[in-house]
């Protein structure tokens, strides 16, 4: 029986240049302390080894202090293996990161660097497949048919995309759009108990034998679900790998769309999407509103966003697909007569004219919306 953890796609040193720095340095922090959470999580489920299936930098030529800081992670719990592979990122390509990780690994660090078949414990031999380029555009998973000692547990371990055929339809999952050159089948081709996969930064499982683990910290709002790492284990070469999802991430990326209505309480219904007050630290929030609200809602909704958005590491939010209601009510507040009221009037009268372009009706819609705010906002 041989018990694993797989995690893959770490991409130590990301940039997430898009942020403002004090959001880079928190999501770069997250990052870089993943290597201590996921030896913790190998060691609370009983794993032996933790298996990394590529992508452990985000870029071939990480900076040296990050190199050396990650080997110095990896070394503090000498009786935990550890086996990195070469991902597209972090391809074979970049020969002078590897020569600097394969000279200054610590031993309990197996840094594997061609297909050659690996034992990892009693009866359980790793079929690695590493990236030779970022596309190397042919299938390196071919490498795992290669023979091992009867009655060994193989287990595959790979990066790139890969074929779905489920559900009737054909699916290439591929983070970032390249070929799909693994086949789905191959663990079934190759006689593996496992086959660990990289790339993909949501876990997913292709067949009963093969799993992308997804990254364990997320780095974008495209994959709304928990960064986690597999936990496996497997009884016997010909035995159903027994996998459990278990939690690694800290920081979450929370994609929230409203869909509202004239006779809905938008404000409740924002608030009801949000995180509990202590965990906004660790929430990059982006928040997508359309459907149709009246100027007072609107106002209340923009207000109330206002108030949340400071609770969280980062707040993004959009209403611009959300459409006005107004009514007399509405127009009355901002005016009952005068100048005021007769823009306000043209200004919703131009909101639902069909004979101007979408782009003139939006124009008037935000400028009535804009007049409401002032209106009620004043003394």
């Amino acid at each position: 029986m041989i018990r694993f953890l797989h995690s893959s796609d770490l991409h130590l040193g990301k940039p997430f240049g898009r942020f403002p720095e004090e959001v880079r340095g928190r999501l770069r922090e997250a990052r870089n302390d993943v290597i201590a959470r996921l030896a913790r999580t190998a060691r609370d489920g009983g794993a032996e080894v933790v298996l990394l299936a590529g992508d452990t930098f985000d870029a071939e030529t990480p900076t040296p202090s990050l190199v050396r800081q990650t080997l110095n992670a990896i070394a503090q719990d000498s009786g935990l293996r550890w086996v990195m592979m070469p991902g597209n990122h972090d391809s074979l390509a970049a020969s002078e990161l590897w020569r600097v990780i394969s000279n200054d690994k610590p031993d309990n660090l197996t840094v594997v660097l061609d297909s050659q078949p690996l034992t990892i414990g009693a009866g359980a031999v790793v079929l690695p497949a590493p990236c030779t380029a970022r596309n190397p555009g042919r299938d390196l998973s071919e490498a795992m048919d290669q023979p091992t000692p009867e009655g060994a547990i193989r287990i595959g371990l790979g990066h790139g995309g890969i074929t779905d055929f489920s559900g009737g339809g054909e699916k290439t999952i591929s983070e970032d759009g390249s070929a799909a050159i693994i086949p789905p089948d191959r663990a079934e081709r190759s006689g593996l108990a496992y086959l660990a996969l990289g790339d993909w930064h949501g876990q997913i499982e292709v067949g009963k034998r093969t799993w992308f683990s997804g990254t364990p910290e997320r780095d974008s709002f495209k994959h709304q679900m928990q960064a986690s790492a597999n936990l496996v284990s497997v009884q016997g070469s010909g035995a159903l790998p027994d996998v459990k999802t278990v939690p690694t991430g800290v920081i979450q990326w929370l994609d929230l769309g409203l869909e509202l209505m004239p006779d809905g309480d938008c404000v409740d219904q924002l608030h009801q999407g949000l995180p509990e007050l202590s965990r906004r630290r660790d929430v990059l929030a982006r928040l997508r509103a359309e459907g149709r609200i009246g100027l007072a809602e609107k106002t209340a909704l923009v207000q109330a966003v206002a108030q949340v958005a400071p609770d969280f590491l980062w707040f993004d939010d959009d209403l611009s697909r959300l459409r006005l209601t107004h009514d007399t009510s509405d127009l009355d507040s901002v005016d009952t007569a005068g100048a005021l009221r007769m823009a306000a009037q043209n200004l919703a009268e131009r909101s639902d004219d069909a004979n101007l372009s979408a782009d003139d009706r939006e124009v008037a819609e935000n400028a009535l919306s804009m007049l409401f705010t002032f209106a009620s906002e004043a003394p």
